[in-house]
């Protein structure tokens, strides 16, 4: 893989609340963001980060001087009139699980591609190496938006790109489940990468075992495929080779939150530092069960892990 790429992380960054001993601390968070901001910190390179924010808010720029303190390129966020950031409400339990309560209906992220601006984007997106996403990241679209980015999709992987996808399916998200298979089942026939969270294939689509998953992807054209399955060895299979990669044994797990970003960052930096599956997946459960002994999605800098 490109060892200096130009990646593009695309989707919604949120107020995130959350609650520990009667406090309650105001963060930000969002898959892809939390991805794009993990993957800085491992990686040589910026992460251009996508999205659209409010133009005349306190949170929309605080978020902007975030990202840039954290080296993710923040050229390409729309800053939109009259809208505003989404937010959500997260409560953990005793051993560390976690619940999420949204407010996004109206959020500034969801209208990036009905703006004026959007093809303007569309087209130095062409220019990136690699495109990831995530299926939040498709969700909160329109019907016709998101058939508008698939089609986008398309057209980058024939100009040479390549796309990376993260299933994290949000059954609420949906207008039924019927509606985000279809969905996916498209997405799926445009990643050349595809990082899957086998609980989530199991709700979505029923499968049965992760080599069932592996299966399916491949069928849909994908080439590599990583099966995350939490505290259990992730599976990952790729023309001619299959793994299966141990995770180390996290006693001290205080918050999951952002568990599958961060090895999804960490599997992106090995990969695209030139690095082969099995040493890329060995980051992504590091740095995974690195973030899961902190609160909040993303832990403060001085913890993070050294991955050579």
């Amino acid at each position: 893989m490109t060892t200096n790429p130009k990646v593009a992380i695309i989707g919604e960054c949120m107020i995130e609340l959350s609650e520990n001993k009667g406090q309650v601390a105001r963060r930000f968070g969002g898959d892809t963001l939390n991805t794009a901001v993990y993957l800085s910190r491992l990686s040589a390179f910026s992460p251009y980060y996508v999205s659209a924010l409010g133009d005349n808010d306190p949170f929309s720029q605080e978020m902007v001087d975030a990202w840039n303190s954290e080296g993710v390129d923040t050229s390409l966020i729309q800053r939109l009139p009259n809208y505003l950031p989404g937010l959500y409400y997260i409560d953990v339990d005793e051993s560390g699980e976690r619940s999420f309560f949204y407010w996004r209906e109206q959020a500034a992220a969801k209208f990036w591609l009905d703006q004026d601006c959007s093809e303007d984007t569309l087209a130095q997106l062409m220019t990136m190496d690699w495109i990831y996403l995530s299926g939040i990241s498709i969700a909160i679209l329109s019907d016709e938006s998101r058939e508008k980015f698939f089609t986008w999709l398309a057209a980058f992987r024939a100009n040479g790109g390549k796309v990376a996808f993260d299933n994290n399916y949000r059954p609420r998200l949906w207008q039924s489940k019927e509606h985000a298979q279809v969905a996916y089942r498209h997405m799926m026939g445009l990643c050349d990468l595809a990082i899957l969270t086998f609980d989530d294939e199991q709700d979505l689509f029923g499968t049965d075992t992760p080599q069932t998953c592996i299966d399916n992807s491949h069928q849909s054209g994908v080439n590599e495929v990583v099966i995350k399955q939490g505290s259990n060895p992730c599976q990952i299979s790729y023309p001619e080779h299959f793994l299966s990669v141990a995770a180390q044994k996290i006693t001290n797990v205080v918050d999951t939150t952002a568990a599958g970003d961060s090895f999804s960052a960490g599997y992106l930096a090995g990969r695209l530092a030139g690095k082969d599956p099995q040493a890329s997946a060995e980051i992504a459960h590091r740095v995974a069960g690195t973030v899961i002994q902190h609160r909040g999605a993303i832990i403060d800098q001085q913890f993070m892990p050294q991955i050579g």
